[in-house]
């Protein structure tokens, strides 16, 4: 089963908020605040570790997103030892779609073409799906969407984040998708201050390096 937010009935219900703590052992970083800003992400975990290195790591990132509970993941996993084929394709085309929605975080507000291409993906990928929607109830007593794929066991696995790319293309959030400032960092967010003057996908991480550079340029002009 996959687990994703809810699509675009409202701004709030729309809103993929990656929340969750990164564990010290996960090579994963969710600090998009879009589950698709985090997918884009992907590649550049800690170490620049790249989730979509293979089928297996993939589905770990599944699993660190939310979107793969325990049975599904084990599924999977048993579906692609049996179709090995089917699992490296999925791989491929997962590899695709990340590619075209990092142009179309970076490039896509300033530009009609590559919104457009966007649009020609996503709508690529919700073209081929098959399966159920449903909202369940979870332990917690919230609700989460699902979606339950029918026939190609690999299908579905990337339509949460497509949603989520849709998602943000209908509530016109691209105006908001920022780059990290610091030019060694290729990670993108949706940025929710209310000055829209995020710089940092991480204070933790980039921030404080420009920090540092910035009092050691001080010391050094004393």
């Amino acid at each position: 089963m996959l687990t994703f937010a809810p699509s675009s009935d409202s701004a709030a219900a729309s809103t993929f908020v990656s929340t969750r703590a990164t564990s010290e052992r996960s090579p994963f970083i969710f600090v998009g605040e879009r589950l698709w800003l985090d997918f884009v992400n992907c590649e550049q975990g800690v170490r620049r570790f790249d989730a979509l290195r293979d089928f297996e790591t993939m589905v770990r990132w599944l699993e660190a997103a939310s979107l793969l509970d325990g049975e599904r993941a084990a599924g999977i996993r048993r579906r692609a030892q049996q179709q090995p084929a089917g699992a490296a394709a999925a791989l491929i085309d997962a590899r695709r779609v990340r590619s075209a929605l990092r142009s179309l975080a970076e490039r896509g507000p300033m530009s009609d073409r590559i919104r457009a291409e966007g649009l020609i993906e996503i709508n690529r990928v919700l073209g081929r799906s098959a399966g159920t929607r449903r909202v369940e109830l979870r332990g917690d007593g919230t609700f989460i969407r699902s979606f339950v794929p029918v026939g190609d066991a690999f299908a579905g696995l990337v339509i949460p984040i497509v949603e989520s790319a849709a998602d943000a293309l209908i509530l016109g959030e691209l105006v908001r998708v920022r780059r990290c400032a610091d030019p060694r960092c290729q990670r993108v967010f949706y940025d929710n201050t209310k000055n829209g003057r995020r710089r940092w996908c991480d204070m933790s991480t980039c921030g404080n390096r420009a920090k540092a550079a910035r009092h050691r340029e001080k010391l050094k002009a004393h």
